[in-house]
């Protein structure tokens, strides 16, 4: 007895002196956190010295008599004055610490020994206290109330009924608070958008309505009134709080907290937030030791979660290692038991397969969603996970809604991952699977054993295969006439029109819609997909420009059907630009292959266009394009020989290269500049075919018979050809500045009463650097060509005069010249059709067309001389 007494006097005079440093402490201006801290460690060694003192009964029994009973119970209650008092002060001065309440509910449960229902009383006066507190306060802010009411609702449900009713009038009170904090948040939101046109839609607080009596026992009615009344973030803390209960030791409390958790998240999940750290707390305990009934819970959260915050789930359920675990893969089956929310899962599902698997994922400003990894695999957890959810009967609807993304995106993904070669023994091929998948799911069950039947599947995991492995499955697919090809189809144009993620998506799109369009309609395609692959010849992709310049070769036999066949052959000739070869080569026979359907009408209103961009090939570094740009260049000319006076200018624009090629060093080449001079001599009537027989062959003899029909029937273009020749001077191949100082000696020689003197000084300049060249045979023949150069300049006259007569007579006598640089010259000439024998031609009489060419002559050489200037910064493309 002695000793109950001495501990209830030790409990008053240590409340005393714990009240006293509390509120000496509220009076300084210590830091706010540290003064929390600090008196949150008085205040609990307060709480064990308060409410570890025997009952009231047993306080007394030790009394002798009435007097020492009522003084002893009177020191009862003064104890547990001091202690509400404390409180009620701390509260009254900052509204955060009712922090310290929800404290008092963990220490109350941590030991019967406690006297519980007293510390209920307590706790319940307080809260009264503040919910009077807040409705004179312009701005309520208590961030505990969560928390609190978490405490509070396992309370009500208590065994004992006076903690039951203490704990509901508690929760009461709190939910009071709460609403005074909502006006205040709607007062202040209102006025935020109290503007026309802005309306806020947040519940009227006086639309909550709730009794002390109906939270008792009633695990529905709470998980209304706190859904209904906290704010979001409070809500939050409310269930995980709740969360954290249902590992607790304790049975009967894991259970209480998991009927409230389930009842609040019926209802309000929406308002949850911190979706993804509660999903991944659930993931760890899972994978632990829970009971079953513990994972069903767990297992419903994730569901009620997925209802309302699919994105946020999903994006959490990739955030863990693939393969996938058997414990993620009950979560991804709770994530899909929730039928209402399958659209959202599949679209963020086709959001995360936009992803390229391996990739570094750099976010230097945005936060990640999921892991710290930086390499990113998320795509292939959501192949995994498709796996799962499609077969699911809930998910049909949804899975016919989104094949046709479904099918593309999950094609790309097989192609990423066998680039990546992430085939092991223990790793399955979640692409190709799910892919199976969904061609089960969605009634394409012969396509699938079709594929299996062509070992489609098995090869999938080949990144050399992948492209066929594309074609194969978009054929069968039209075999079988799916019934989703429309939308497929619709689906693969908005991929087309808006642009691929990534250059290489392109050409799996492109290989499965020609192989779609191939099946389903005859060529040509209609104008919408045409203008598609128009558009691809030029793609960066040199890939995509070859699929869909082969598709477009393919038309050839419609060509003329199609509407804006000009802007498609146009396409083609831009993709003559590419720095690729095998794209240019490719877009070189298209266009052969075009042009021998296109009716003749269209042919000519392109022909110098297309002549033109022959000729930039010519010079090419690549000798199969060179050969194939030359000997189309003729084809061109066959085609358009009734138009061959809308090519002259053409046609000359292209012979010096024609000529300089005769020496290249590949067979190919010189035997298609041999088969289109014979087709130009041909049209311009030249003699000169005789010449380009391989058994009369001679270079020097091929341009020495140009240069005189040049002379004789069209000198109008010496001067251009010169200009063009003096290009070639600087090749860094040999063969052309050999046959580049040969041809423009001749020019020279034959054509030097056309120059001025300008244009000789021109010619001196571009020579001298070959005199010093390092091939012997060129320094020999640029000295010839030098000294033609010196004579011409020294028979110039400055008189112009004297000059037009001088070319007037040269256009009436013309003296075929014989070989000067004796260069591989046949041993045997006798037989040979040159000019070294004057023929009826050697002299031809001037007529009055010629005789007005030789006053415009005089005219148009200042016009000339500007091309000589730009020659000499002008080097043909190097190999």
């Amino acid at each position: 007895q002695v000793q109950t007494a001495a501990s209830l006097w030790d409990a008053y005079s240590g409340l005393l002196s714990n009240q006293a440093m509390i509120l000496a402490m509220n009076s300084s201006f210590v830091d706010p956190l540290l003064q929390y801290e600090t008196q949150l460690k008085i205040v609990e060694l307060s709480f064990k010295m308060a409410f570890a003192i025997p009952s009231l009964d047993k306080v007394k029994e030790i009394g002798k008599n009435e007097d020492d009973q009522e003084d002893l119970e009177n020191l009862y209650r003064t104890i547990l004055n001091i202690f509400e008092d404390t409180l009620l002060i701390l509260v009254s001065k900052d509204l955060y610490k009712l922090q310290i309440l929800k404290e008092m509910a963990v220490w109350m449960s941590e030991d019967n020994l406690y006297m519980q229902e007293r510390a209920m009383v307590i706790i319940s006066r307080v809260l009264s206290f503040a919910s009077r507190k807040v409705k004179g306060c312009t701005s309520v802010d208590v961030p505990c109330l969560g928390v609190l009411a978490a405490e509070l609702s396992l309370l009500c449900s208590h065994a004992d009924p006076s903690i039951t009713q203490q704990a509901s009038l508690g929760m009461y009170h709190l939910l009071c608070i709460a609403k005074c904090q909502n006006a205040d948040i709607a007062k202040n939101k209102s006025t935020k958008y109290d503007k026309p046109g802005s309306h806020c839609f947040l519940p009227s607080p006086s639309d909550i309505e709730f009794l002390p009596k109906i939270l008792q026992r009633d695990k529905s009615k709470i998980a209304q009134s706190v859904g209904q009344t906290l704010l979001p973030r409070l809500l939050t803390d409310f269930v995980w709080s709740l969360l954290m209960k249902l590992s607790a030791p304790d049975q009967t409390t894991a259970s209480e907290a998991a009927t409230i958790l389930k009842l609040t998240l019926e209802y309000y999940a929406h308002k949850v937030t911190m979706v993804s750290k509660i999903v991944d707390v659930i993931y760890k305990q899972l994978c632990g030791n829970a009971s079953p009934i513990l994972k069903q819970v767990m297992l419903r959260v994730i569901t009620l979660l997925t209802r309302t915050s699919p994105k946020k789930v999903i994006f959490q359920l990739m955030d863990y290692p693939v393969p996938a675990d058997n414990t993620l893969m009950l979560m991804w089956q709770a994530a899909g038991s929730e039928s209402s929310v399958a659209p959202l899962v599949l679209k963020t599902i086709l959001l995360i397969l936009k992803g390229k698997p391996g990739t570094t994922e750099e976010r230097k400003t945005e936060r990640r969603h999921f892991s710290l990894d930086t390499t990113n695999m998320m795509p292939v957890a959501a192949s995994q996970a498709l796996c799962t959810l499609l077969p699911i009967g809930s998910y049909k609807k949804a899975v016919a809604q989104f094949f046709p993304q479904l099918l593309m995106a999950l094609m790309l993904q097989l192609y990423y991952t066998s680039n990546l070669r992430l085939m092991t023994e223990d790793r399955t091929f979640y692409a190709r699977d799910a892919l199976r998948v969904l061609l089960n799911c969605s009634g394409l069950q012969q396509v699938d054993i079709a594929l299996k039947r062509k070992n489609c599947w098995n090869q999938f995991s080949q990144a050399l295969f992948h492209h066929h492995g594309v074609y194969l499955v978009a054929k069968t697919l039209s075999d079988y006439n799916f019934p989703q090809f429309p939308d497929t189809l619709h689906h693969l144009y908005k991929l087309s029109v808006e642009g691929p993620r990534r250059p290489e998506d392109n050409v799996i799109t492109i290989i499965f819609l020609t192989e779609l369009l191939n099946n389903f309609f005859k060529d040509p395609f209609p104008e919408e997909f045409l203008v598609l692959f128009r558009n691809w010849v030029n793609d960066s992709d040199p890939a995509v420009s070859k699929l869909s310049l082969q598709k477009i070769a393919s038309m050839a036999p419609v060509i003329n059907e199609i509407e804006n066949v000009c802007s498609l052959l146009i396409a083609i000739l831009d993709a003559f630009l590419s720095q690729d070869k095998t794209v240019v080569i490719r877009a070189l026979m298209t266009l052969r292959r075009l042009l021998g359907k296109l009716d003749k009408v269209t042919y000519s209103s392109l022909c110098t266009r297309i002549a033109c961009s022959y000729c930039s090939l010519m010079d090419h570094s690549n000798g199969g394009i060179r050969s194939m740009a030359i000997r189309h260049f003729g084809e061109l000319l066959r085609d358009m020989s009734q138009y061959t006076w809308m090519l002259n200018d053409v046609v000359f624009g292209g012979l010096v290269p024609l000529i300089l090629f005769l020496e290249d060093t590949e067979a190919r080449v010189v035997k298609a500049c041999k088969y289109t001079l014979e087709i130009c001599a041909s049209e311009l009537k030249w003699a000169t075919s005789y010449l380009l027989k391989d058994e009369h062959y001679s270079f020097e003899l091929v341009v020495l018979n140009i240069c005189n029909n040049l002379l004789i029937s069209h000198q109008k273009y010496v001067i251009d050809l010169i200009a063009d020749t003096l290009g070639f001077l600087r090749s860094s191949r040999t063969y052309l500045r050999r046959g580049s100082v040969i041809l423009i000696g001749y020019l020279a020689k034959l054509g030097g009463h056309l120059l001025l003197r300008d244009e000789i000084q021109v010619m001196l300049e571009s020579i001298d650097p070959v005199l010093g060249d390092e091939d012997p045979v060129i320094r020999e023949f640029a000295k010839i060509t030098n000294k033609i150069f010196m004579e011409t300049a020294h028979r110039l006259t400055s008189s112009n005069i004297k000059q037009s007569f001088r070319r007037l007579f040269n256009l009436i006598y013309i003296k075929k010249l014989k070989p000067l640089y004796n260069y591989n010259l046949p041993k045997d000439l006798t037989g040979s059709p040159m000019g070294i024998k004057e023929t009826k031609n050697d002299k031809e009489a001037i007529t009055d067309n010629n005789y007005e060419d030789v006053l415009v002559k005089n005219k148009d050489v200042s016009v000339k001389n500007a091309r000589f200037t730009s020659a000499l910064e002008h080097t043909s493309e190097e190999e």
